[in-house]
């Protein structure tokens, strides 16, 4: 079932012309002790409810924030036939500015003002790869050129600057408190229709192993996100700012009730590490891939079946090696927290601090011990052209 979910998220990619992109209710009653004189149809249509959350006010309080964003991309297209040929690859490799050329491509997405002065926060593959250059629609409709402060692929964010000052802001609201069922407004700029609200409500917290990014703590809601929405806002009933819409899971790239967005306190995290060094300082333990604990590897691994993960493969000059992880084993808890699930294992991993020690419970050969892990800084892996 996994692999068909991860099969139908489609990331809200949201490039133009090649992929495209992600209260209470009121019920009248009569009033006690009244008399009515209207026939029992009418006294029941009468008490049906006649109206959903009223989001009119926080509507227009949010919607200027909230901006579309262009970013031009350098798309190398080879022009001979062979290029996809791999006997042709051996020996030529991607050399597009030699048989074919390069051509730019527009991406549309959305984005969120994030202080008067010009930050603004959107999805990592909004702004794409290889940007030539990236431009800001503000809600007075003025065309902004922006600098991309920094990028994380992990959880798919973005920060720009853009040159500006005394725009609207949305203020920042507290993701942790969101309930499952309360009410959640999406706004952003499907398929070019600037500053489109949808309401809904969140359907779940803390989605994860859906294949989207590495970095999986998301906000599923209905509220209804299509492509263009991607880097749009997901606001509460207070008029906080509590998402960056993301992704939607589809099987024919549009709406079918599925969202997720990243949450709000995640993407402050995010936008400070940003802000300060231009890229997201992560803990890690160096290259370790693990895999869920299924009843056959159970079996196998003589652990009894239930939480824990697998070591499936790993670097050996990786800290987790040198101190004495290795492939077979299963993680039973980390800092005596247990372990149910590979994404809970790389958050925890990612969150830690650098220069500290995990503390990781495995089941090895039937046994338990626990090894002390040193966390290292993560390396980038991969370096983006401002």
């Amino acid at each position: 079932m996994l692999s068909l979910l991860v099969a139908g998220v489609i990331v809200g990619i949201v490039i133009s012309g090649r992929a495209v992109d992600r209260p209470e209710i009121i019920a009248r009653t009569p009033e006690a002790g009244a008399e009515s004189t209207a026939p029992p149809a009418e006294q029941a249509v009468a008490a049906a409810p006649t109206s959903g959350p009223d989001f009119t006010r926080v509507a227009a309080q949010t919607v200027r924030a909230v901006t579309n964003i262009s970013s031009v991309q350098v798309v190398r297209r080879s022009a001979s036939p062979l290029s996809n040929d791999p006997f042709f690859q051996y020996f030529f490799g991607d050399q597009g500015d030699v048989f074919g050329r390069s051509r730019a491509e527009q991406s549309l997405g959305s984005g969120v003002v994030i202080s008067p002065d010009g930050y603004v926060v959107t999805n990592n593959h909004v702004i794409g790869d290889d940007v030539a250059e990236v431009t800001v629609t503000v809600g007075d409709h003025r065309d902004v050129k922006a600098k991309i402060i920094g990028v994380d692929s992990w959880t798919d964010l973005g920060l720009l600057k853009i040159d500006a000052t005394n725009l609207p802001v949305i203020p920042w609201g507290d993701s942790s408190k969101l309930k499952v069922a309360e009410w959640v407004m999406a706004v952003g700029n499907p398929f070019s229709l600037n500053q489109t609200v949808t309401l809904g409500i969140v359907s779940a917290l803390g989605r994860a192993n859906v294949g989207i990014t590495q970095y999986e703590d998301f906000i599923q809601t209905d509220a209804a996100i299509n492509p263009g929405n991607s880097g749009g806002a997901l606001i509460n009933g207070r008029g906080e700012l509590v998402g960056i819409n993301t992704a939607i899971f589809s099987q024919s790239g549009g709406y079918q009730g599925i969202g997720f967005a990243v949450p709000s306190n995640l993407v402050r995290r995010v936008v400070d590490d940003l802000q300060k060094f231009g890229r997201v300082r992560r803990g890690s333990i160096g290259y370790v891939e693990v895999i869920p604990l299924t009843a056959r590897l159970a079996g196998e691994l003589r652990a009894p079946a239930g939480d824990g993960i697998v070591v499936n493969q790993m670097a050996r000059d990786s800290a987790a090696y040198r101190n004495g992880l290795e492939p077979g084993d299963v993680i039973i808890s980390v800092n005596d927290k247990a372990i149910v699930d590979p994404s809970q294992f790389v958050r925890m991993i990612a969150d830690s601090s650098i220069g500290t020690t995990v503390r990781v419970e495995i089941l090895r050969d039937g046994k338990r011990s626990t090894l002390r892990i040193p966390v290292e800084a993560q390396q980038e892996r991969r370096v983006r052209r401002r």
